[in-house]
């Protein structure tokens, strides 16, 4: 009796540590197209180290940066499909699927980082439906710097860059680029050198961070500092994999997330004029706008947010108003 008794009290130990481990180890993958050197992903490692550290290590993220693991296209769809658990995409680039997406890339619109919370707090219900509609969940947004022109020579005008090659990155500066009379190009932001060397690429809007992390005087001489929108990037998970979670460790990547984003547009803004610093002493040339662009750019918004509210029917309308009172 005593070896049987033995015998079951080893068994319920070992399925005991069994579940005990199993408990642990519970782990999701989060691809992000950007390299660990940018801030966002400084900001999602953050995150994912104290998602670890409040659910005792029962959920473990591996950050895959620099779109090793699954490229920026790709990225929606690997959450979606439970390929990946959790992912970061530059949310405009979802804005041929659904407008919506897009609500942070209209020039002109949210040109400063109190105008691009206010615009994402009125969006944000809209945004959370559609991603739950797909089986998704927004955990937490960050706005990247405001977006500048960047060109191989000095301009006086927007419209210098017609018939140019003009870098994309979001089906809204596509648009952007054929309101300028320019070619729009897809490059992804780990292509961007090799493009523009190539001449693939001749002319783009982006930020001070993207001009930083591909050292862009490199390969470009000129920022004009329009500050024409502030786009987002997202945070979001697999609903399933997130509602498989114990009601605690739900609550814990929520809390994170919340300090995450909060701590992310804190350093976005803060980190802005190094960036432009950054450029400068590298030689390139970095300034204000001409009046020629601030009204060129100014008339192409115009179009642009009309355009949007139209294609997001009545929610991109009310959004638009929203942000306006």
């Amino acid at each position: 009796m005593k070896s049987v008794f033995a015998s079951l009290f080893a068994g319920l130990v070992a399925v005991s540590l069994s579940g005990a481990a199993s408990a642990q180890t519970v782990k999701w993958d989060m691809p992000t197209p950007y390299p660990d050197g940018n801030f966002h992903t400084a900001n999602n490692r953050q995150f994912v180290d104290e998602v670890g550290k409040a659910t005792g290590g029962r959920l473990a993220i591996t950050v895959h940066s620099n779109a090793s693991l699954l490229k920026l296209p790709e990225i929606k769809r690997g959450v979606q499909t439970g390929t990946v658990q959790i992912g970061e995409l530059l949310v405009s680039t979802l804005g041929n699927e659904d407008a919506i997406f897009a609500f942070d890339s209209i020039p002109g619109l949210a040109t400063s980082y109190a105008q691009a919370k206010k615009l994402y707090a009125i969006a944000k219900p809209a945004l959370s439906a559609r991603l739950e509609k797909q089986g998704m969940i927004l955990l937490y947004s960050v706005a990247w710097p405001p977006q500048g022109v960047y060109a191989k020579k000095d301009m006086a005008a927007l419209a210098d860059l017609k018939g140019l090659k003009f870098r994309s990155y979001n089906p809204a500066t596509a648009r952007f680029a054929q309101l300028l009379g320019a070619s729009p190009v897809t490059v992804q932001q780990a292509e961007l050198p090799q493009a523009f060397r190539a001449g693939l690429a001749e002319a783009m809007i982006s930020s001070g961070a993207t001009g930083v992390d591909t050292q862009a005087w490199d390969y470009l001489s000129s920022y004009y500092d329009t500050q024409a929108f502030l786009p987002q990037n997202i945070v979001f998970a697999n609903k399933a994999a997130f509602d498989a979670l114990s009601e605690a460790d739900r609550k814990a990547v929520l809390a994170a997330a919340a300090a995450a984003e909060a701590r992310g547009w804190a350093e976005s803004e803060k980190l802005n004029e190094g960036f432009k610093k950054t450029m400068a002493e590298k030689g390139m040339k970095v300034g204000a706008p001409t009046a020629t662009m601030a009204a060129e750019l100014t008339k192409i918004g115009e179009t642009m947010a009309a355009e949007w509210a139209d294609k997001a029917g009545p929610d991109g309308k009310a959004i638009i108003e929203a942000f306006k009172k």
